[in-house]
Parts: C-alpha cells; structure tokens; sequence
C-alpha cells in the first residue's frame, strides 16, 4: 500500500496501525496551491503522533466548498504533491463538504485545523471528541494562503500587455 489510500482500504490500514501500537493524528483541506504555510502546518501536525492521515477534499468537494472556479490543481496531482512530502504518511480523499464522516471511521487520537477555527465552529469537533480523540489548532503562517496566491497570479496577468 502507497501512500494514498483508498477509503475502502482504510480499514486495514488502522487495524495495522493499531495492531503496532501508533498513534494517529489527522487534517484535512484542499490543499490546492501548496505554499509554505501548508507545509509548515503539515510539519506541525505531523509533531501530535506517529502517524499523519491527511483527509484531501476532492475536486467534487472543493467544489461544493469553493465553488466553480476551483480546484486549480485536479485531486491527483494535490495528492501526489501531498505524498511527496516527507511529513505526510498517508493521504485519503473523501467527497463530501466535510470530513466528519470519514474522521468517524478514522477515529484519530488527534485531529488539527488552522487557528481561524474553534472548538464552537469545527463542524467535525464533537465527532472527534466523541470518539475519544483531542483537537489542535495550528497558527497560520501570516500573509501565506492559497487565496493570496490566486490574487497575486491574477493581479500580475491582468496588468501585463
């Protein structure tokens, strides 16, 4: 088994993981753009167990969240990207909004989100408390979003000749 991880495998994936004794933590997002701060956040989140499961939105859900215009990148190649990275153990892709059922069958010992969130506004939080794991929120890197980038691409196209 790669990498990414189709849902129906997960599963046997966590049996296995159990079975060894680790924990996991995961994080979700589209991760359309990769910058800095998604690898900074990623690195993070990566400190909170011994395994990283990062639930990816596919192209269907970003575009459910973000609407017609996204994703840039199609769902394989932000989830190439993601394995790519060193921190990144596991990537699986789920369709819906959000990813409170797959992390109902996940079940991680942590579960982290960006700082802009609260416990009161995580839709996924009293799932993941539910089923006994803890949740932690990660500072963004400051001026560092794939919205930014889009703006910065945007304002340099339009104002060449």
């Amino acid at each position: 088994m790669g990498k990414l991880v189709k849902r129906e495998d997960l599963p046997k994936l966590l049996r296995d993981l159990k079975a060894q004794g680790k924990t996991v933590v995961t994080t979700n997002g589209c991760f359309d753009i990769l910058h800095v701060g998604h690898v900074r956040y990623l690195q993070k989140t990566k400190t909170f167990a011994d395994v990283m499961i990062v639930c990816l939105n596919s192209d269907v859900s970003v575009k459910k969240i973000k609407g017609p215009d996204r994703p840039i990148n199609n769902e394989n190649d932000r989830a190439e990207i993601l394995c790519a990275l060193a921190c990144v153990d596991y990537v699986v892709m789920f369709d819906e909004s959000s990813p409170e059922n797959l992390l109902c069958e996940i079940k991680p010992d942590v579960h982290t989100k960006g700082a802009d969130y609260t416990i009161e506004t995580l839709p996924e939080a009293k799932s993941i408390i539910a089923n006994g794991g803890r949740i932690e929120f990660i500072s963004f890197v400051e001026g560092k979003s794939t919205t930014n980038v889009i703006k910065k691409i945007s304002s340099q196209t339009s104002t060449s000749c």
